[in-house]
């Protein structure tokens, strides 16, 4: 078997394994505090009124770099300015687990990568992920302005690591944070999420 059709077996395990429940949409967004490379804290309750984008990553993973090294996440980043929405990216890996970086690492790939996320969380004990049932990287969710949870899922419908496929695919995220920001109904909620499976603490 070879590298990529490995990486899409593997995506397609993780996905088809994750529990994601469309229960939760139309809910209210689980309540996390987030403390970004900076030091500053941001508490989900505090972002309403504003539409928020939650992107769960590891450099590492090959699907994250599908995203990054196409330009597509950073794409999305700056359309989502445009919007005034405010997306934070998290960074859930453990100490010592794959993806896992210090602040200035952090800040470093944000420059390297040309990336724009209004900021990006460490998350090493795991909460904010555990919170919200982040299973992969990367694993998107959109909170409305009312601070309710109307997006989960994969950023887009081919689960692959193949940045080919980015043109071909529904963009699910795109189309949610587009609507979002419009005042209009998600035209699809919940999606499987795919990618690398996150690195948590044990």
């Amino acid at each position: 078997m070879n590298m990529t059709a490995l990486l899409m077996t593997s995506a397609l395990m993780i996905s088809s394994s994750a529990a994601w429940s469309a229960a939760t949409i139309g809910t209210p967004a689980p309540d996390a505090t987030l403390r970004d490379t900076t030091g500053a804290v941001h508490q989900i309750s505090d972002l309403q009124g504003k539409t928020v984008v939650l992107e769960w990553t590891n450099h590492d993973c090959p699907f994250v770099q599908k995203h990054y090294g196409s330009d597509n996440m950073q794409r999305l980043q700056r359309d989502a300015a445009t919007r005034e929405v405010v997306w934070l990216t998290v960074i859930s890996s453990a100490p010592g687990e794959q993806g896992h970086v210090t602040p200035e690492q952090a800040d470093a790939l944000t420059v390297r990568r040309n990336a724009s996320p209004s900021a990006v969380i460490l998350d090493e004990d795991g909460s904010a992920g555990r919170l919200y049932d982040a299973k992969t990287t990367p694993h998107m969710f959109v909170i409305d302005p009312e601070g309710a949870l109307v997006y989960a899922g994969g950023i887009d419908s081919i689960p692959s690591a193949d940045p080919a496929d980015i043109p071909r695919a529904v963009p699910h995220l795109e189309l949610a944070m587009a609507a979002t920001a419009a005042g209009k109904d998600v035209p699809v909620a919940t999606s499987r999420p795919y990618g690398c499976s996150i690195k948590y603490a044990k």
